[in-house]
């Protein structure tokens, strides 16, 4: 039985995140389906990347994972499934792939559209569900697709970097309201080598240490921390550290490393070294 993941930005207000999964059942009765999440935000790239990449990592090879994440940027031609590290991946090929993994994948072939059919969420859901089916079956995924295919590609958001310091931006933001930054841990303490530090956001706000658990601080104070993926996390002891301190997500419409005098929102981080 394969197991397939799924992750998507359509939300759950409607049938589409259910039929979804019940065209992949009519497809293979046999599939174990995972819901990783349908509430991205719609175009956001580097956060669609980040919980696709950490959820990814986590499955056993062999995985089938479904990102149906701005499926329709443009008018698709085809679909792309790729095989990286044991797992197989299934997405437009609009250039979330390659942020995913932050490479280019080992494989990956197009997947054809009928040109007769509407181009809609179900019909490419069961382009890939056929796909996934043919590979459990035991096809190799250049029989059932288009090796050829010269893939379009983004870069995945990385932190800037400077002599003593380092800036990453705004990515996630979880339930609790808690801050996910694009500064892994090894990223930090490359950069940092051995130097004192202070983490910098809005405008006057000031870390100058890393945290284990939420508990290290008193109840409503802020912390840092590495949170399980490894990537710096700003928080507050059963607080909202996002809502009260007016810092949002990273977004492709606006600016790198601007904030809006307007709504008084921050979507960078800064750490300096000393």
């Amino acid at each position: 039985m394969a197991i397939v993941t799924l992750t998507s930005d359509i939300g759950q207000q409607d049938f589409l995140a259910g039929a979804v999964k019940g065209r992949l059942l009519q497809v293979d009765p046999g599939f174990t389906i995972i819901d990783i999440t349908h509430e991205l935000s719609p175009f956001n790239y580097p956060q669609a990347a980040y919980v696709c990449r950490n959820a990814i990592r986590n499955f056993p090879a062999g995985t089938f994972h479904l990102v149906l994440v701005n499926l329709f940027d443009e008018k698709p031609e085809h679909l792309l499934l790729a095989r990286h590290n044991g797992h197989f991946i299934g997405c437009a090929d609009n250039g979330l792939l390659t942020m995913i993994l932050e490479e280019v994948p080992e494989q990956v072939v197009a997947l054809a559209l009928d040109r007769q059919e509407q181009k809609h969420t179900l019909y490419c859901t069961n382009v890939f569900a056929k796909a996934f089916a043919a590979i459990n079956t035991g096809k190799p995924l250049e029989s059932i697709g288009d090796p050829a295919v010269s893939i379009n590609t983004k870069n995945p958001l990385r932190p800037l970097l400077g002599n003593n310091w380092i800036e990453g931006q705004i990515i996630f933001i979880d339930n609790f309201e808690n801050v996910i930054v694009n500064i892994t841990r090894e990223e930090f303490e490359a950069q940092r080598r051995g130097r004192s530090f202070k983490i910098v956001f809005k405008r006057d706000e000031m870390i100058d240490r890393v945290s284990e658990t939420y508990a290290d601080v008193n109840e409503g104070e802020k912390l840092a921390l590495f949170n399980a993926a490894g990537y710096l996390e700003i928080a507050i002891n059963k607080g909202n550290a996002a809502g009260l301190f007016g810092l949002q997500g990273f977004s492709e419409k606006q600016q790198q490393g601007q904030f809006s005098n307007k709504n008084l929102f921050y979507q960078m981080v800064r750490v300096y070294f000393e």
